[in-house]
């Protein structure tokens, strides 16, 4: 009898340590995850961009290697470091021959993310995720003051392992017209996105993103449909990439990415 005993009290902890211990990332998708890393561990998101575009005569290449950061500061809590990093810019005007390019660094955003609450039944998954972008980049990369963000990120479990995130959200931005410095404009932002897990290591996506939705003069609605896919090399390591197609003028035609992501 008292190895029974002992056996419903350990139980609980025995189930809890054979948990896997996944990595979950806001990457490759636009879509942010309404999860955190947990209390004390630190996750990196790492890869390489291209992004191109061609239009009235003047193509151009965009190089970069986004990277998200991301602290644990409590089971509900991260505190995040998000950058493009190095850029190189290429800029071919076919009418003239001639070609610019231009190299350095991104801005810095810093943020918090809040686990608020789990799915039950119905109900989605939910994070807060707030962000203010720092004007310290390079100064070809460099936007003409600070900004920042509020975005909200749903997600539901679907049957047959397929998975439903929207994430809508606001932005404020400097505005680059104006002369004395201090302005700022509000923009939206949504995205939604479609996933498929095949199986406990790979899973797929397709979405739609409006990391900008404004009035032409501040820049008009930038928008993509995105394919992707992710796999677990390990619990914690996971290999990704991502497609994107520009809907509209303001968006870039095409854009790629790969990447690697390690919690700790």
């Amino acid at each position: 009898m008292k190895k029974i005993a002992l056996l419903l009290l350990t139980w609980p902890l025995l189930a809890q340590a054979d948990e896997k211990d996944q990595i979950v990332t806001d990457r490759p998708d636009f879509v942010e995850s309404s999860n955190v890393v947990g209390a004390g561990r630190f996750q990196i998101e790492t890869s390489f961009a291209l992004d191109r575009n061609k239009a009235n005569g003047v193509k151009e290449r965009t190089y970069s290697t986004p990277t998200l950061l991301r602290f644990g500061i409590s089971d509900n809590l991260e505190a995040r470091i998000e950058t493009d990093g190095r850029m190189r810019l290429v800029t071919d005007d076919l009418n003239t021959g001639s070609r610019s390019t231009d190299n350095g660094y991104a801005d810095l955003s810093v943020g918090l993310k809040w686990h608020v609450a789990d799915a039950q039944g119905a109900s989605p998954s939910l994070g807060l995720l707030a962000h203010v972008d720092l004007d310290s980049g390079s100064r070809a990369f460099r936007a003409p003051g600070k900004g920042g963000s509020l975005r909200l990120a749903a997600e539901w479990e679907l049957p047959d392992d397929f998975s439903l995130g929207v994430m809508p959200g606001i932005a404020w931005k400097p505005d680059d017209s104006d002369v004395g410095g201090g302005g700022r404009h509000a923009s939206g932002i949504f995205g939604i996105v479609l996933g498929k897990e095949w199986s406990e290591r790979f899973r797929s996506f397709i979405e739609y993103s409006a990391p900008q939705i404004a009035k032409g003069r501040y820049g008009g609605n930038v928008a993509t449909f995105d394919i992707g896919a992710a796999y677990l090399l390990a619990d914690t390591v996971q290999v990704d990439t991502a497609l994107s197609r520009g809907l509209n003028q303001n968006t870039p035609d095409w854009s790629w990415t790969v990447g690697l992501s390690i919690k700790f």
